[in-house]
């Protein structure tokens, strides 16, 4: 969640809309402190926070109950939904040694039911009710969120209430033995089975001191989960899980009386745990450089360096991520002029990463092979990066650029509820006060010259670092230097947690209330039925955006909408074509050509462009896909025109040179070897050359091949450009919080734009399917193997069957609890998550089930998805299904429209499709009135296996054994 520069736990932000007089407190004129007791005597106001106009900050009222439970509201009537944030501050760092895994473990425990939740209930309630849910773990803290329609509010407290205060009666040796076997699987699919997966995990065991917090995973060494025990999760949520640890933020839109009133009932008789006290925060320093190295199932060479600094909200913070932005954020750094432009490396960044207990400052950079790809020279480039900074020093447009930065992300990021209640949450958590977001603006507009040279000097300049190497299997000779670093592994700790003396011998107290030591003092217990679910209240008003319309002179087709919460803008341009317009044997001419359009001008360099950029707080970004190229442009609105004239520069009077074009080519030549290695894209090139053919540019990456690339040239992508980006082939959309009188005047300079006619090439025709048949594709030593099922489908409709069959396959694979994803995660722990869908544009579509499992259950996996698709198929879905889909699917449309970049999406499938602009009214009466009937027949006509196919790409001589008795034949795939 880390911008590479900016403080962690400043995620999002709002600008106040109105001000309102501050007494000399700090808190809004009459809010000093008092009890609350217009909702119960349980909660005390601690204080509130209205920004000032103009200033950037979130609106709050910060509240705490007897038993420590923090309660952040914040308001925000935009749309019709609520956020429900838990944080508790506990993460990785938590842990003792050799006990690693529990805090993130025991995320997943908390969504396996509590005493009066059952099993999968809390992710179908949520669901059900049109919402999203999730939660996450990182070294300091774990959280748990929902996003719900404004009516399910209470609903979600219950929720959340009965798993802080109730787990443990719920809590068994089965949930237990199938969450951690749902951990072993994600660590395999995110860590074991990823090109790079283990860097951090062996980095950390270097950079940290034996025994530190962060010098385990988060996700825990597996030794360490298969030595865990259900008593150990029961006091480990016993140390860790009081309500004072813990912080409950509200934003959106809901009423504050009546939210206070159920936190009250619902939080207040929760016992208060143990004490928790705030974690050393010790610099790390090292004695000497540390070299290590390992081999990896990769392509690029890649070296990681880091220098070990501070820790967030350290003074020093501020100036070390404005010198990691000078070093290498972006194309204006060092890094880029040095390493990338020269060819010598295909990436390379700084970054200045901050924890609650330790920063580091990181530097990396991925070897072109075809310049030899010895890390031993990167190294050496990279130092002679630093001396040069050294030299060169800090200019006034360094400091400019990333304080304009760093505002603007501020305010981007702002655009959500989510994102203002997790801002609020963070820092509540870790710094005790809720919006500290002028308090950062402030301390990075005050950095100077003379605080990035002081910084620099201070934790980099000859300091000692740690030095990793990540090379090929086989090609140790490419290491930067050899390993004079081995970890020392510290003993186990014989429990999980360290216990306090009143906890140390107990696991249970008084029934229901029994996950702490003894009740809150001075609150009464609630006399009320804790397994009765709380109603929703009256569904929220649903409101689509509204739409305004313009032609420009040359036909362009502008539609927009005003959006008033953020002062941003955000605009799309997409060119119907993209790769379709592009031969087979040139796939990957079309994102090539806007890579080149992302870099000079004939005016200016990459560089400069970037600068120019960079001092705006704007983003532009050329890119493609399979049927469009597009332009992607983000802007503060104060400076929305000169970023459009950054756009029309780019766009009208391209370089186009050839130092741009090899350079980029290697690039991508480089990039498609790397992405060799991943099976995730092996599966999905695989699958698209099974269902389109080797003939359609639909069954050929938009990437390119290796023999596509090669053969480019710099007139292939010039006559590209000329042929494809054409007036006539445009559509814009834009969302702003301007309307449409003042954005028509700046749109100006694209009514220059010629219309020349762009020949839509005919779509070739597709090969039979190879249905009833398996095809793999041989990546050895595969800890998983990614299964992919279908066929090709239906196009997209938005209000006939292809709308029709979303609903349909919601059951079998659409949500979190559908049948395929209970089966095979929680059922029986083959995968990280399972699922299926129907995907779709105007020509044509496919339907997809897909899952990464563990390398050893493949073929039984397999026989699961067989067993449910056909199962579906030929029964279909339950009345009981039924009613779940369409409660889900209705309600979570109050969710649709909340962001900038939502709006666009919403406007842009009008334009695509020409749609009628109440096509949404049609799709809520369909979802009412459709049958389970004609689901079900539906189902019965699209889901036959006998019209698919089966693709798998893992370790052949693994499958082989395991597929052998399913009866379908077996081809090598390459």
């Amino acid at each position: 969640m880390n911008n590479r520069w900016m403080l962690a736990c400043t995620i999002s932000a709002i600008l106040a809309a109105c001000s309102q007089t501050k007494d000399q407190t700090g808190l809004s004129s009459g809010a000093q402190q008092n009890s609350a007791t217009n909702y119960t005597s349980s909660i005390t106001l601690l204080e509130q926070h209205l920004p000032d106009a103009g200033e950037v900050g979130i609106a709050y009222k910060k509240y705490q109950l007897d038993n420590g439970l923090t309660v952040i509201l914040h308001q925000d009537k935009s749309d019709p939904l609520v956020h429900v944030d838990v944080t508790y501050h506990v993460g990785s760092a938590r842990e003792l040694a050799g006990r690693s895994g529990f805090a993130h473990l025991f995320e997943h425990m908390m969504f396996q039911g509590s005493q009066h939740v059952a099993d999968e209930q809390h992710f179908k309630l949520i669901t059900e009710a049109g919402g999203t849910l999730n939660g996450t773990t990182n070294t300091d803290r774990t959280n748990y969120f929902e996003t719900v329609p404004s009516n399910q509010l209470e609903k979600m407290l219950w929720l959340e209430a009965d798993r802080m205060g109730f787990l443990l009666p719920a809590l068994t040796d089965e949930k237990f033995e199938l969450q951690r076997e749902t951990v072993k699987n994600e660590r395999a699919q995110r860590i074991d089975n990823k090109p790079y997966g283990r860097l951090n995990e062996r980095f950390n065991q270097a950079l940290y001191p034996v025994g530190h917090p962060y010098s385990w995973p988060v996700i825990g060494w597996p030794d360490d989960l298969n030595r865990a025990t259900t008593e150990d999760v029961k006091q480990f949520f016993k140390r860790w899980y009081g309500p004072n640890n813990a912080t409950l933020t509200i934003g959106g839109d809901f009423d504050e009386q009546q939210a206070l009133a159920w936190v009250d009932k619902y939080f207040a008789d929760i016992p208060k745990g143990p004490e928790v006290k705030p974690q050393a925060k010790t610099l790390v320093t090292l004695d000497k450089t540390r070299y290590l190295s390992m081999e990896d199932k990769v392509h690029l060479p890649l070296i990681y360096i880091a220098f070990p600094t501070v820790y967030a909200g350290h003074p020093d913070e501020a100036p070390l991520d404005l010198l990691a932005n000078i070093l290498g954020g972006g194309k204006t750094s060092l890094f880029y002029k040095n390493l990338v432009k020269q060819g010598h490396a295909v990436q390379a960044s700084v970054n200045h990463p901050c924890q609650e207990l330790a920063c580091q400052l990181s530097l990396y950079a991925l070897a072109n092979p075809s310049r030899g790809g010895k890390l031993s020279e990167l190294e050496q480039m990279i130092t002679q990066s630093i001396a040069e900074f050294e030299q060169r020093g800090v200019t006034d447009e360094d400091l400019q650029k990333v304080k304009v930065q760093f505002k603007a992300s501020t305010i981007f990021t702002m655009q959500s509820v989510a994102g203002k209640v997790a801002t609020l949450a963070s820092n509540q958590t870790f710094f005790g006060k809720p919006d500290l977001l002028a308090d950062d603006l402030a301390r990075y507009q005050q950095v100077t010259k003379a605080d990035v040279m002081r910084v620099f000097a201070r934790y980099i300049k000859d300091k000692p670092m740690t030095v990793m190497s990540v090379v090929p299997e086989g090609a140790r000779a490419l290491i930067a230097k050899a390993d004079n670093f081995t970890p020392a592994q510290a003993a186990p700790a014989k429990t999980a947690v360290t216990l306090p003396a009143t906890l140390a011998n107990t696991v249970s107290a008084e029934p229901g209330l029994s996950n702490h030591n003894e009740l809150t003092k001075n609150t009464a217990p609630r006399h009320f039925d804790r397994a009765l679910v709380p109603e929703a209240g009256m569904a929220p008003v649903m409101t689509v955006p509204r739409l305004w319309r313009q032609t420009l002179a040359n036909g362009i087709e502008v539609m927009g909408t005003q959006s008033l919460e953020t002062p941003t803008a955000e605009l799309l341009i997409y060119l119907e074509g993209g790769h379709s317009l592009v031969p087979v044997e040139k796939a990957g001419l079309a994102g090539l050509t806007a890579a080149m359009l992302n870099e000079s001008s004939t005016l200016r360099s990459t560089e400069a462009l970037a600068q120019a950029l960079e001092l705006l707080g704007s983003s532009i970004s050329f890119g493609s896909s399979d049927s469009q190229s597009y332009i992607k442009v983000s802007s503060l609105t104060e400076n929305l025109k000169a970023t459009l004239e950054i756009v029309e520069e780019k766009l009208f009077s391209p370089a186009l040179n050839s130092e741009d074009f090899e350079r980029l080519k290697e690039q991508q030549l480089q990039s498609l070897q790397h992405l060799s290695s991943d099976p995730s894209y092996l599966a999905s090139q695989g699958f698209a050359k099974l269902l389109y053919g080797e003939n359609s540019s639909l069954g050929v990456s938009n990437t390119g091949t290796l023999e596509s690339i090669k053969a480019l040239t710099l007139l292939d992508v010039k006559h590209f450009y000329q042929t494809q980006y054409s007036a006539s082939v445009v559509k814009m959309v834009l969302v702003a919080d301007l309307n449409k009188a003042s954005i028509i005047p700046m749109l100006k300079g694209f009514s220059q734009w010629q219309a020349t006619p762009v020949s839509q090439p005919k779509m070739a025709s597709f090969p039979t399917l190879a249905s009833g048949k398996i095809h793999i594709i041989h990546k050895p030593g595969s800890a998983q193997s990614v299964i992919y099922i279908g066929k090709r489908a239906l196009p997209y409709d938005a209000t006939g069957d292809y709308f029709k069959a979303y609903l349909m396959n919601y059951p079998l694979g659409g949500a979190f609890n559908s049948r395929i994803n209970l089966n095979l995660r929680e059922d029986k722990g083959y995968t990280y998550g399972a699922r299926s869908q129907f995907s779709g544009d105007n020509k044509t579509g496919q339907f997809l089930v897909t899952a990464s499992v563990r390398a050893d259950v493949t073929g039984l996996a397999l026989i699961e998805f067989i067993k449910e698709i056909k199962a579906y198929q030929t029964e279909g879905m339950t009345a009981a299904e039924h009613d779940f889909m369409r409660s889900s699917i209705a309600q979570s449309q109050a969710l649709d429209y909340e962001t900038p970049y939502q709006k666009a999406g919403f406007v842009r499938m009008i334009q695509r499709y020409d749609l009628a602009e109440d096509f949404t009214s049609k799709q809520d009466e369909i979802i009412k009135t459709v049958s389970l009937s004609e689901l079900n027949a539906l189902a019965q006509s699209l889901l036959d296996l006998d019209t698919m196919t089966i693709l798998i790409v893992g370790d052949k001589n693994q499958l082989t054994e395991q597929l052998k008795d399913l009866g379908y034949p077996i081809q090598l795939m390459n």
